[in-house]
């Protein structure tokens, strides 16, 4: 792990081994530990802490990644750090357990799946990428697959948890559009970034967590092993190349791999808690993994692989 971090250190750097293939499938591996949350949450660790999860899963990350890279924000760093590190870790947070305590049946998880939409706009506004009718057209299908994929029963709505659900999926698209649009400092790696971001993010949920939790006792190896892996995973190797893609490649193409979280939750609920697919929900894993390896392409190459006459995607 030393080496990888001492690697980020070094700042953007090359592309991994398969140039921009490889590139995009060491970032898929952070929203895929990202789904690895759900069962974690549910089955090593203590009921009734949110708050105070989130920040043992990202203060202790940040912290280390700290004290790996020996160094600390300055001067407009301080409080763009603090920014983004609001938005990609602790609104996020916050805005993801307000609703996932108020919408049954997995509504959150669909409403969190629009952060690409949301990217393509601000990517529009605040870096100039025009939106294509290409990647418009997979986010909406990526929210159908997720949607497919998440509903379950009767829906009953609760407007201050929609809120927070969209608002879940805003701030990280806002979090990964900042981070493309102010890079980094010169010298400064993705382990770095990912270190104040965490560290920031933390802090900013310790108040919450404090006032409105309070502390868990009597943690067994169970919990502890839990959080170890939240934290180590789920937060300091995650971030650490969820990062370093931002800063490479493309923001709206790395936000679709987002949809790979409710993905792999649905698998591992599957092989761990019994929770079958239902015929329509196999139709919404398909349409979800679609969007995702289609927003990786452009229509061009898209037509090459399938052998697509040119000219019956005019306009993409």
């Amino acid at each position: 792990m030393t080496q990888a971090l001492s690697r980020s250190r070094a700042g953007s750097g090359t592309a991994p081994p398969g140039g921009t293939l490889g590139l995009t499938a060491l970032t898929a591996t952070a929203p895929i530990s990202w789904g690895t949350t759900y069962l974690v949450t549910t089955e090593f660790l203590p009921a009734g802490y949110p708050l105070v999860s989130g920040v043992i899963r990202a203060l202790p990350a940040g912290l280390i990644l700290l004290a790996v890279t020996r160094k600390l924000p300055h001067g407009e760093w301080l409080w763009r750090s603090l920014v983004l590190g609001t938005l990609n870790i602790g609104a996020l947070f916050a805005l993801l357990f307000v609703a996932a305590y108020r919408l049954p049946g997995g509504i959150a998880g669909t409403l969190t799946a629009v952060q690409p939409l949301f990217v393509v706009g601000l990517a529009f506004l605040l870096l100039g990428e025009k939106p294509t009718r290409w990647r418009l057209g997979w986010g909406l299908v990526g929210v159908l697959g997720v949607g497919l994929i998440v509903l379950r029963g009767g829906l009953t709505f609760d407007l201050l948890g929609i809120l927070a659900g969209i608002g879940a999926a805003g701030v990280m698209a806002g979090g990964i559009v900042l981070t493309k649009r102010w890079g980094r400092p010169a010298g400064v790696g993705a382990a770095t970034i990912a270190g104040w971001q965490l560290t920031a993010g933390g802090l900013v949920l310790v108040p919450l967590a404090l006032v409105f939790e309070g502390l868990p006792s009597g943690l067994d190896l169970r919990a502890l092993g839990g959080y170890a892996w939240l934290s180590v995973v789920g937060a300091l190797l995650s971030f650490l190349v969820w990062f370093n893609g931002i800063g490479k490649l493309p923001v709206v193409a790395v936000s679709f791999l987002s949809l790979l979280s409710p993905v792999v939750a649905t698998i591992l609920g599957g092989l761990f808690l019994g929770e079958s697919l239902t015929p329509w929900q196999g139709v919404g894993f398909a349409l979800a993994l679609a969007a995702v390896a289609a927003a990786q392409l452009t229509p061009e190459v898209a037509r090459n692989l399938l052998r697509i006459p040119a000219g019956t995607t005019k306009g993409e």
